[in-house]
């Protein structure tokens, strides 16, 4: 029995499978990882290197396009007319902007005029004055001549009726009437000297009264160029080439001298003012080439720098900075670079006045202290 059944437990256990080896799983390869690594270290090193890098180029986007404009304004007082302009339109020089009513200025030209005509008569009269005086001079030495003829007669006669009195054969009635006539021309000779030397000296004062008429009608001449040019002020004009902007002007305001109108952005002239950090002049200076990106329409224009401003910004400010303070902070001072736009390039009549733009200086690492220094040196020489 029992040999019959140790088979059958034998048969019912399962048969065991050969053990096979366990497979390694393979390594990860590293190489991605520091070829990764490489590059984020040489990029930040390239951007680091572009950022804080010395570098021959100087780049700031803290710049806009400017201008000198014109602000229009009326030279005279008075109520305007006409406009004759529009927002943005492009004027000549010498165009008419606009007109003030001339009404009150013409009367003013009228009344200067008739002032001048009647000075100017007046002018006339002092000189025939002064033109007719020598001719009473001589009338008067005329008389003192024939006065003197009388006298000579008078005093001939007195002194005949004397004789004859002496001797008794005259009256003492003739000799005292040959006295009185011997007196009366002495009188009548002096009261004719006296009369050519007044009209001597109303000679000088007829002269000085044809110099002062003459002086009135210079005055009324300058007062009546000045009514002309008040009357020509009520046109107004464009100074130069140039767009109209920010135009306040329209017809019936009453305007007074000085009162902006609009204003004239010139059609040739814009510059670029950049304001570059302190620190980047250490090689700037005027006459470098200058990249100018335009922002507005992604375009490049060449440009050059025409100056250094003698200040930064701030000192110019309405509030000037105190840094007289226990807390100071030093901060890096920006100075306004003026770069002008280089000749012949069209698409500088895209530009408008406040547009941002980038500029990028070209400095080529020039040894701007050294040149100031060599400068002072050769002047110090020389002199």
């Amino acid at each position: 029995m029992n040999d019959m059944t140790q088979p059958a437990a034998v048969a019912a256990q399962p048969a065991t499978p050969p053990s096979l080896p366990k497979a390694t799983p393979p390594k990860k390869s590293r190489v991605p990882l520091v070829a990764g690594i490489a590059v984020v270290v040489v990029f930040a090193g390239a951007a680091g290197w572009k950022i804080y890098g010395p570098s021959a180029n100087v780049w700031t986007d803290d710049a806009r396009i400017t201008a000198h404009y014109t602000t229009i304004a009326p030279r005279v007082a008075g109520q305007i007319a006409t406009v004759d302009v529009e927002d943005n339109q492009t004027v000549h020089a010498g165009q008419l902007l606009a007109t003030l009513d001339d009404h009150d200025y013409r009367t003013a030209v009228d009344r200067a005029q008739s002032q001048l005509d009647r000075d100017r008569a007046q002018v006339d009269d002092a000189s025939a004055s002064v033109a007719r005086q020598p001719d009473v001079i001589a009338q008067n030495s005329a008389q003192v001549q024939q006065i003197e003829a009388r006298l000579a007669l008078a005093q001939s006669n007195a002194t005949r009726y004397r004789n004859l009195a002496a001797f008794g054969s005259g009256s003492k009635q003739d000799t005292e009437a040959a006295d009185a006539t011997l007196r009366e021309q002495s009188a009548q000779l002096t009261q004719a000297r006296a009369a050519v030397s007044a009209a001597q000296h109303q000679l000088d004062l007829l002269k000085a009264q044809h110099e002062a008429a003459i002086a009135t009608v210079h005055a009324d001449e300058a007062a009546l160029a000045q009514a002309q040019l008040n009357l020509s002020y009520t046109r107004i004009v464009a100074p130069m080439d140039g767009v109209v902007g920010e135009r306040a002007a329209e017809p019936g305001n009453y305007v007074s001298p000085g009162s902006a109108l609009m204003a004239l952005v010139p059609a040739k002239g814009m510059y670029v003012e950049a304001q570059y950090r302190e620190v980047a002049l250490k090689h700037m200076q005027p006459g470098q080439h200058v990249r100018v990106h335009v922002d507005a329409y992604d375009i490049d224009l060449n440009g050059v720098v025409d100056s250094v401003p003698p200040s930064t910004g701030a000192v110019f400010a309405p509030i000037a900075p105190d840094n007289a303070t226990g807390n100071f902070t030093k901060i890096v001072q920006r100075l306004p670079v003026k770069i002008v736009f280089a000749a012949d390039q069209p698409k500088a009549a895209l530009l408008r006045l406040g547009m941002s733009v980038e500029t990028t200086v070209e400095t080529n690492d020039a040894n701007v202290v050294g040149n100031v220094h060599d400068t002072y040196h050769r002047a110090a020489d020389g002199a």
